[in-house]
């Protein structure tokens, strides 16, 4: 008997040690959007962005905080208007733009699981962005069409850029939960603020240690609740526009080119996807929805965004 329970013991303790999610204090991988992964034949408005990000985990003396982790990240937007073929500039219903910037981001994490962010950019707007290039280059490569319109983006300005964010665990039930969530940005290439709710369901971490909140890394040997999960969630928001580059041009340039137009006050992003994360990896795919952003343009936006992170050592 004394041996049929050593035994049993060993074996739960090899399936436990198995099953236990492994601790990693760096994070490096990319988002990518684009309209083309809707599968629906547009090519319109946000029509491209990539962005690469590393992530490391810091030390923390403060009791309250759970969590403090760093971010260097660089990207890229892209913008055309309805269509990317446009040969007269009285067809511009949203500026081409570009906007090509380098960040760093500070994010804590509390223990009664709320997150603070602040970030700051410095990048540019217009042809110094290399948007034209790079959407030219990628329809060259896959066989698109070929692309007309950049003659008409806006002109070249440099962004310094700041954002902050504060989330909120509002409830928590079972394989569901709630959070709420504000932002404000400010400087010469964005500037607003807006809120909204995310809305998780399925196999779910704490903030502190959610791929939501890119928090599965840590300083800690041992974290227990750094666990498998795989949800769907839904993130609505509404947003106030005070400032957009990418639609007004710069904000200190005196020609800020040959199509600019004031963007709506308001406007709502609705994003629906699915994440799993498991020891070394994350994976996210979502749809986002998101009304005009001006008037003059014909139609609504809608892409796709997949997301992959690999974490180590």
């Amino acid at each position: 008997m004394k041996r049929l329970l050593f035994v049993f013991f060993v074996v739960a303790h090899s399936i436990a040690s198995f099953s236990q999610e492994k601790t990693f204090n760096n994070e490096f991988g990319f988002r990518s959007d684009n309209d083309a992964y809707l599968g629906i034949g547009q090519d319109r408005y946000y029509t491209n962005g990539l962005f690469i990000t590393f992530k490391h985990a810091s030390h923390t003396s403060r009791p309250a905080i759970r969590k403090k982790t760093w971010e260097a990240e660089v990207g890229q937007y892209m913008f055309n208007a309805y269509s990317g073929d446009t040969r007269n500039v009285e067809d511009v219903d949203r500026p081409y733009a570009g906007y090509l910037y380098g960040g760093l981001k500070l994010n804590w994490f509390t223990k009664g699981e709320s997150v603070m962010q602040g970030a700051l950019q410095v990048g540019t707007v217009g042809p110094k962005s290399y948007a034209k290039e790079v959407q030219e280059t990628l329809h060259q490569t896959v066989g698109f069409y070929t692309i007309h319109g950049w003659e008409y983006q806006i002109n070249n300005e440099t962004g310094i850029n700041s954002s902050f964010s504060f989330s909120k665990l509002l409830l928590r039930k079972g394989k569901n939960d709630f959070t709420a969530s504000t932002y404000l940005n400010l400087g010469n290439t964005f500037a607003g603020l807006g809120a909204g709710v995310l809305y998780r369901t399925g196999s779910l971490n704490p903030l502190f240690s959610s791929a939501s909140y890119n928090s599965r890394i840590t300083r800690e040997k041992q974290d227990s609740s750094i666990k498998r999960e795989s949800f769907f969630y839904a993130r609505p928001m509404l947003n106030i526009v005070a400032y957009n580059a990418t639609i007004q041009g710069g904000m200190f340039s005196k020609n800020k080119g040959p199509a600019t137009f004031n963007p709506s006050p308001l406007l709502f992003t609705q994003e629906l996807g699915y994440m799993y994360s498991q020891n070394r990896w994350t994976f996210n795919f979502a749809v986002i929805f998101q009304s005009k952003e001006l008037k003059k343009q014909l139609a609504a936006q809608q892409y796709g965004s997949v997301s992959l992170y690999y974490r180590f050592n």
